[in-house]
């Protein structure tokens, strides 16, 4: 195992996903790679939308009408810097894709020759699966290389 990508999203419990596969990745002596997946532009609208590490670059009103996509590209290309400054390692590569999160991650995988994929997930019931999906699950049903899942839930716990 010589290259770990770490797929994060906005969610509060980003920090702790990173740091859980820095560790990973250290005790391998493996590069690391963070991704982060621009989706639909609803997203950063949205009132669910959770900035984290001082990240509120999306909280305004009217994003649909004042943040064109490279914008959100930028500010998430500042959010992945933001956490490598926070892991401390200058060698940890970044990687912002555009388009569908599970797919994307899989794709990304793929092109940097990943040994493992790092990510989280919320762990969502009932209807949030069925409308939302999830995509750890997709990850998982299509990945040929193995995944760390992180279970979110452990970290939001432990913030309340």
């Amino acid at each position: 195992m010589k290259k770990i990508l770490i797929a994060l999203d906005y969610n509060v419990t980003a920090p702790q996903i990173a740091e859980t596969g820095y560790k990973l990745a250290k005790s391998m002596n493996a590069s690391v790679t963070l991704l982060h997946v621009t989706t639909d532009a609803v997203y950063y609208a949205s009132r669910s939308y959770s900035p984290v590490l001082g990240f509120d670059t999306f909280s305004d009103l009217n994003i649909l009408e004042t943040t064109p996509v490279e914008e959100i590209k930028e500010a998430a290309q500042n959010y992945l810097d933001q956490l490598k400054l926070h892991l401390g390692d200058d060698s940890i590569q970044t990687l912002v894709e555009e388009g569908d999160t599970g797919e994307c991650i899989l794709e990304a995988a793929a092109a940097i020759h990943a040994d493992i994929i790092v990510m989280g997930t919320h762990s969502r019931k009932g209807i949030n699966k069925i409308l939302i999906g999830s995509v750890a699950e997709k990850v998982l049903r299509h990945s040929t290389i193995p995944l760390y899942i992180i279970p979110t839930k452990m970290f939001e716990d432990s913030q309340h």
